[in-house]
Parts: structure tokens; sequence; C-alpha cells
């Protein structure tokens, strides 16, 4: 293996690590959600092929108005940057020293004083890109999105899908290989080992304990699948029976 082919493997291995946290937290929805709704059936004692059903209604749809939802929040703030961004070009065209005083305030609130103060400010003013990028980050404290809206939604939505069908595997499979498995059972471990997979990989996004990220989506799920039970239960025993 070559080093030109070892830089390849690492710079896409970057790129997918740029989009983990639209994938964690896409799958961690997915799962839960999906979870609820099989819990729900579950509890409101609905024919298999019912939960199924349900169950693709809610991947297909809850993921697609997810992943709608992440990419137009991306986009939103790229536009919003590209719009104070153009502002701040015009004020320093226009309004040179207004701008100019303006850096040096920052810097002064940083502890820069005297000469050196001088020296940094004229340093920062000298380039205007630099002079935009320095007022976008100290002044109005925006940081541009350099991800693709249109790839985060596309990475929500394929870990909605993809985390989300594990809840639904066990009842499509005895479906159609029909057995003696407890079916609610065997989701529930299949779901629990798919939320200690998604936590440990949102504590790499969030850098925080592997052991407390776990047991918060795996908490989440469970709370999730216990209030979608107990509602299925009543409900049916309130319109069914």
């Amino acid at each position: 293996m070559n080093e030109t082919h070892l830089h390849q493997e690492s710079k896409y291995f970057q790129k997918l690590q740029e989009y983990l946290r639209e994938f964690v937290y896409g799958g961690i929805d997915g799962a839960v959600t999906t979870f609820a709704v099989v819990a729900g059936g579950f509890g409101a004692d609905l024919d298999a092929g019912i939960i199924i059903i349900l169950g693709f209604a809610n991947l297909l749809a809850d993921g697609f108005s997810m992943s709608v939802g992440a990419y137009l929040s991306a986009k939103s703030d790229k536009e919003n940057y590209k719009k104070h961004e153009s502002i701040e070009y015009w004020e320093i065209e226009n309004l040179p020293e207004v701008e100019r005083e303006e850096i040096a305030d920052i810097y002064r609130a940083k502890g820069f004083q005297g000469e050196l103060l001088k020296k940094v400010v004229d340093q920062i003013t000298s380039n205007k890109d630099i002079w935009v990028a320095e007022m976008m980050k100290d002044e109005l404290n925006l940081m541009e999105e350099t991800k693709s809206p249109f790839k985060i939604g596309v990475a929500t939505f394929v870990s909605f899908l993809v985390v989300g069908f594990i809840p639904l595997l066990v009842y499509l499979w005895t479906f159609f290989h029909p057995s003696l498995l407890n079916i609610f059972f065997w989701t529930s471990v299949l779901t629990g080992l798919a939320f200690v997979v998604i936590g440990a990989l949102k504590s790499l996004v969030n850098q925080t304990s592997v052991v407390k990220s776990i047991a918060e989506t795996v908490g989440l799920g469970l709370l999730a699948a216990l209030v979608a039970y107990y509602v299925g239960d009543i409900l049916e025993n309130f319109f069914i029976k």
C-alpha cells in the first residue's frame, strides 16, 4: 500500500467523520421513533402486519421530514452567514474608519495596547477578506458552515432509515418466515444494541463519556417505548374493547 493510497483513504475517512454528527442524531431519532411505533402497536395488541405498515410509514415519512428539516436549517445558516458577510464587505468599503475602530475595540478587549495594538489592527485591515472574517467571528459570533446542506440532509435520511429499520427487522423476518420467537423481546434486544452503538458514536461526536452517552441514549429509547406502549394499551382498551 503506497503513501498516496493511504492519504486518499485518510481523506475519505475524514469526509465520513465530517457528517458523523448528522448520522448519529438521525440514527437516534430513527431508532427512537420507530421503536416507539412498534411498542405502541404491541401495547395495543395490533397484528404484526399492521405494526410493519405503521413502522415503515413512520420510517419513510419521519425520515424524509427530518432530512428536509436538517437540509433547510443548514441552508438557512449558510444564507444568513453570506447575508451578514456581504453587509460587512459593504461597511468596510463605505465606513472603513468605523470598522477599523471596531477591530481595535475587539483586540483592545483581548488585552492588546499601544503600538502592538496598532500593528495588529494594521495587519488585519490590510486584507479585506481577513478583516471581514474577523468581524464575522468576533463581532457577530458567526462561523461559516463548510458542510454541504444536501449532504447533511442525505446523511440524516440514510441514518434514520438504516438505524430506524432495526426495530422492524424481527417483525419483517417472522412475517415471511413464521416462527415461535418472542417477537417483541428480540426486537427490544436488537434495538437496545442499536442504541448502545449509536450512543457510543454520540460520545465521539460530543467528546463525552461513552458510558454516560450510551446510558442517555438507551434511557431515551426506553422512555419513548414505555410511553408509546402504555398509550397503545390504554387506547386499545378505550376504543377497541
